[in-house]
């Protein structure tokens, strides 16, 4: 039976909602720390660094605890729907830091509260995914599913990106503590609002009826699935390049690319790249799935992410009078980031046939915990790189207020501290994206030919 238009609508805007969630945080939480409330960049980094280790040990044991699950709703909506009313309560407790707290107590509350909201977001991502092989047939109808959740989930990262400081300056003005409160409260609800709707309208069709595994178990089946553990070490390497950058993007405005109208400068390249992303998931990705397989689309987008980089840091040299010049490196970087997104998704539900082929298990919960994990330890190990960057170039910026807003912060950091911004933003991502071509180019096999050829020996084995 395939896919209602509802049912898909339905998922959709879940990716949304979550993404949406996910974005105000692992974009703006060092942003909101740092700047607004004057914790330190390397206390912020460390503990965005912390919390991801401590995810290494909760993301697998929430997929075992997924896959034993067993409600007259199913095993994944449950979760699904208690993990995001949670997420949602941390989320809005997250940008609403106590006025009193200063010092090592506000440290202290950024630490819990930001390990609490990765769990809760875990208990809800983990069954979001896990969803799709679980109502989809495989092939064509599961890669339409990939494709649109995460064209979805690319919306809301894109309007997240887009509205945050707008958002946050229209609800507080001049005080962007109460701003980002405010927002925070919105993002939340409009989350609950949206997962609510998925989980109504979202029906499991067809489960394994498998021994659940133990987490022992589970590590096990991971390190002899080689092709989801490709995919979970290219993701890392990938979202790591993306995310140093678009940690750091804001300081470079700020303080490189400079000016009295830096600000709005800001916000219109946020527009023209979070366009874009969509864009790409939506229609480039499709027309580019016409001529060329999935693994040969993924080479490409990591050349198009690698030339924007290398466009980007030759910018920087120039004089950078008006934001549309940067919109040329943005264009391959946002393009390739779009298309990649959907690409992960495909190769990692992938991965759970050519599991289940391998091993005799269907462990999409255990595979696609280790998204959720390894998504989180990049943005971890990106908000890390991050602040060091910041501490070591002395790029600290304090609350801006409306007037400050035509201030030209650059005329006040060194060339040093620029260089240093620059090279953190684009030699160190461009790296990581060479040695994730590399990897995957050695390690993974999962193309089309492949894919039917798993797809046809595991229907012959259901008939017998």
């Amino acid at each position: 039976m395939k896919l209602r238009l509802r049912e898909k609508i339905a998922y959709g805007l879940g990716a949304v909602g979550k993404d949406m969630v996910y974005m105000l945080s692992s974009s703006y939480i060092l942003y909101y720390y740092q700047d607004v409330l004057g914790v330190s960049a390397i206390a912020m980094g460390v503990i965005l660094l912390v919390a991801r280790v401590f995810d290494a040990f909760n993301d697998p044991i929430m997929g075992v605890v997924v896959a034993k699950t067993k409600t007259r709703w199913g095993k994944f909506r449950p979760w699904l729907m208690i993990g995001t009313v949670t997420n949602a309560v941390v989320l809005f407790a997250m940008f609403a830091a106590p006025p009193a707290l200063d010092g090592s107590g506000l440290v202290a509350y950024a630490a819990f509260t930001y390990i609490l909201w990765g769990v809760t977001y875990t208990m809800m991502d983990i069954p979001y995914w896990s969803m799709i092989p679980a109502f989809t047939e495989s092939g064509k109808e599961r890669e339409g599913l990939s494709t649109l959740g995460r064209s979805c989930a690319g919306v809301g990262s894109a309007i997240v990106t887009i509205v945050t400081m707008m958002a946050v300056h229209w609800f507080g003005g001049s005080d962007e503590k109460a701003g980002f409160m405010w927002f925070s409260l919105v993002v939340a609800i409009l989350f609950i609002v949206f997962i609510s709707v998925t989980c109504i309208n979202i029906r499991e069709r067809s489960t394994v009826d498998l021994e659940t595994p133990s987490v022992s178990q589970m590590f096990s089946s991971l390190m002899k699935n080689d092709q989801a553990m490709t995919a979970v070490v290219a993701i890392v390497l990938i979202n790591c390049s993306v995310y140093i950058t678009s940690n750091l993007v804001i300081y470079f405005f700020k303080y490189d690319f400079g000016g009295i109208g830096w600000y709005e400068s800001y916000t219109l390249f946020n527009m023209f790249g979070g366009a874009v992303q969509i864009i790409s998931m939506m229609l480039f990705y499709p027309l580019l799935r016409k001529i060329a397989e999935n693994v040969k689309i993924f080479y490409i987008c990591i050349a198009s992410a690698i030339i924007g980089y290398a466009c980007l840091f030759g910018i920087t040299f120039t004089s950078m009078k008006s934001v549309f010049i940067l919109f040329v490196p943005g264009f391959f970087i946002f393009a390739a980031n779009g298309v990649l997104q959907v690409l992960t998704t495909v190769f990692l539900a992938n991965s759970v046939d050519y599991g289940e082929l391998m091993n005799n298990r269907r462990d999409e919960s255990v595979i696609f915990s280790m998204q959720t994990f390894v998504v989180k330890l990049a943005s971890g190990i990106a908000a890390f790189v991050a602040s060091v960057c910041l501490s070591v170039n002395h790029l600290k910026s304090e609350e801006i207020t409306e007037a400050e807003k035509s201030i030209d912060f650059s005329s006040s950091v060194d060339q040093a501290s620029r260089l240093g911004l620059r090279l953190t933003m684009t030699l160190i991502p461009v790296v990581g994206l060479f040695v994730a071509y590399f990897y995957f180019r050695k390690k993974f096999i999962l193309n089309d030919e492949k894919m039917e050829e798993i797809t046809l020996k595991l229907k012959g084995s259901t008939e017998a």
